[in-house]
């Protein structure tokens, strides 16, 4: 059975670093480069929104956008939509829609902490949707005001 929603978890949140750990041999990497860029949104209608991109990304040279330049921005470029349902120390978020089709209609569990105005999001140990190695992905956010 679900939680009530936590009035801590509404609002919106700006992302502060988002590093993947890999098991076992605990390699970590920065998921979106060292300065991330990004929002996470939870509304007390229980709607959720993420977008999260690469502070470094390279605005293309005009248009229309080549090839090259479409897979970049792609790939640097993390968002998704639906709903969410608090349980105990989780959060699941079901995927209404996703720029990465793969996640539209899955259902991505995430371990969460709340602390002053900081919120930790952590996956389980899994595969990695992009390269699919064993890891886990660690998001740290800050309440906008």
């Amino acid at each position: 059975m679900a939680d009530p929603i936590l009035p801590g978890l509404l609002g919106t949140w700006k992302i502060v670093s988002a590093v993947r750990e890999e098991v076992p041999s605990g390699a970590r990497t920065d998921l979106f480069g060292a300065n991330p860029v990004g929002f996470l949104n939870y509304s007390p209608d229980q709607r959720m929104m993420t977008v999260i991109v690469r502070s470094d990304r390279k605005r293309p040279a005009g248009h229309p956008i080549g090839n090259d330049d479409a897979v970049h921005l792609f790939r640097s470029l993390m968002n998704y939509a639906g709903t969410f349902e608090v349980r105990e120390n989780e959060v699941f978020h079901y995927v209404d829609v996703s720029a990465n089709e793969i996640w539209t209609g899955t259902e991505q569990q995430r371990f969460y902490k709340i602390e002053g105005d900081r919120l930790a999001l952590t996956s389980p140990v899994n595969h990695d949707p992009i390269d699919g190695k064993v890891s886990v992905r660690s998001m740290i956010w800050a309440k906008l005001k």
